[in-house]
């Protein structure tokens, strides 16, 4: 029988490996990729530098792997080895990967109503509007 401490220190190694290849890829990238990457998320930076860390064990959750791959710019052997790595880590995960949305960022350019608040407020006016859009989209399939 097989020791739990021991697959999940091995889990946590395989994790560790797709993290490198992410994290060498940010690296290779221009500064503020990884803001980019946030803002596309909708996370903070700081969510970030913690899925793309190999010494944090916690995962990349799977509905976030096609906007990492566009917004980083994953070359095709990237991406593979990347998904390699992510499907020895996550096998049941892996599994869904052709059932996960393609998504895409959309960049909108909308006034700056002169204070943090109602900046905020706008900003969250139309991430909830995208969602609840999104989810009506979905509702139709």
């Amino acid at each position: 029988m097989t020791d739990p401490a021991f697959e999940t220190a091995g889990e946590q190694g395989a994790v560790a490996a797709y993290k490198s290849i992410f994290k060498a890829v940010l690296d290779e990238r221009p500064s503020g990729m990884r803001l980019r990457l946030a803002h596309a998320m909708g996370k903070n930076r700081s969510f970030i530098s913690q899925i793309a860390n190999p010494a944090y064990p916690v995962p990349i959750p799977l509905q976030h792997l096609n906007t990492i791959f566009e917004v980083c710019h994953f070359s095709h052997a990237e991406r593979a080895a990347f998904l390699e790595a992510y499907g020895r880590a996550h096998p049941r995960r892996a599994a869904r990967l052709d059932g996960v949305p393609r998504e895409r960022t959309v960049t909108m350019h909308v006034p700056d109503l002169g204070s943090e608040k109602r900046n905020g407020q706008l900003d969250a006016l139309l991430h909830d509007f995208t969602r609840r859009l999104i989810a009506l989209l979905q509702e139709e399939r």
